[in-house]
């Protein structure tokens, strides 16, 4: 009798046991709108998986929240071409296994050719597969500004001072600087050539209402303050959500260089095998066209209209990335321009 008592006792012991009943956990690094709640909530029930999703807003806070000592394991990255090599270069994400993830089957043509796609490939290893991309253009108040303005340095126009909105970012504004100067290599500065955009940064601030985080706090802005101009760094989905309020609004495509980006889900070194499943759940079709309805973006498993400019400039990997970094910091932190 004490033997069956015994062997109750311990399987009831192992059946309470948290480590019996525990779910396995992933953690996913995502920009707004790329992990709806009621996707996470389907994923976790057909995987049995408990998900948290962390939102960034910025290449800058991506990197520190991946690279801070004590960070949350992230298995999940979403991050775009030209960010993903420096991930790479410092080992934090794994190659991906492509037989994982069927639904790349349903992707368009020239997303399926991923050697063709600078960053994606290295030592034939796939690193990222491509989610979703927009350029980089400005959007104008209809009843601010008449003719759509034609050149990024629309945003330094005195006539705007006061009513423009600007993206709180250090690699991408660095290389805006660098294309309104008329520098050939906006991507690959000399320290000097840095220094320049540094002090033409300065200047654009100083015609600036404020440096936007994220597209509902440009929204806001928009709907509370007179703005005529805004840099939208987050393309379609910025215009879309400006729409969705009401706001008389146009898009226009730089014609001395509009930037585009192409965002990836990459997994981390010590990823989850259910990274895989992730990415081949937001391929299937519900994910993606939530993407375009919801949000505005670009998928691709389907065509888009988006991007159909002759002077789009994709994002490439920059020359130094840390002293972009702590040159914006002096620069939103109100540094004269003799400092440069």
């Amino acid at each position: 009798m004490r033997y069956y008592l015994a062997k109750l006792s311990l399987l009831l012991t192992l059946l309470l046991s948290p480590a019996v009943w525990a779910k396995e956990h992933l953690e996913v690094l995502a920009w707004d709108g790329y992990a709806d709640p009621d996707l996470v909530r389907e994923f976790e029930k057909r995987y049995q998986v408990d998900v948290k999703v962390t939102f960034v807003y910025s290449d800058d806070e991506l990197w520190s929240k991946v690279t801070e000592p004590n960070n949350d394991s992230y298995d999940l990255i979403a991050l775009n071409t030209a960010e993903l090599q420096r991930y790479i270069a410092k080992g934090l994400v794994r190659p991906l296994n492509t037989d994982k993830i069927p639904n790349l089957a349903h992707q368009l043509p020239r997303f399926k050719q991923r050697d063709e796609i600078p960053g994606l490939v290295k030592n034939g290893h796939t690193y990222a597969i491509p989610y979703t991309y927009s350029e980089m253009g400005i959007i104008y108040n209809r009843k601010l500004v008449h003719q759509p303005p034609e050149s990024i340095n629309a945003l330094w126009d005195p006539a705007y001072a006061g009513k423009i909105l600007a993206f709180n970012t250090s690699n991408h504004n660095f290389t805006l600087a660098a294309l309104g100067s008329g520098i050939k290599t906006p991507f690959d500065q000399s320290p000097e050539q840095l220094r320049k955009s540094a002090r033409r940064l300065v200047e654009l601030r100083r015609n600036l209402l404020t440096f936007y985080s994220s597209p509902q706090e440009a929204v806001k802005l928009f709907k509370t303050q007179e703005i005529a101009l805004i840099y939208a760094n987050y393309g379609n989905q910025q215009l879309k959500a400006l729409v969705d309020v009401g706001a008389d609004v146009g898009y226009t495509m730089p014609q001395d260089g509009t930037l585009a980006w192409l965002d990836c889900w990459a997994a981390s070194q010590d990823a989850s095998p259910l990274a895989e499943q992730w990415i081949n759940f937001l391929l299937e079709e519900k994910a993606s066209l939530r993407l375009t309805n919801a949000q505005g973006l670009a998928n691709t498993i389907q065509e888009s209209t988006a991007l159909h400019n002759a002077n789009l400039i994709w994002l490439q990997p920059i020359e130094n990335a840390d002293a972009r970094a702590s040159l914006w910091d002096q620069i939103i932190s109100g540094d004269v321009m003799e400092r440069f």
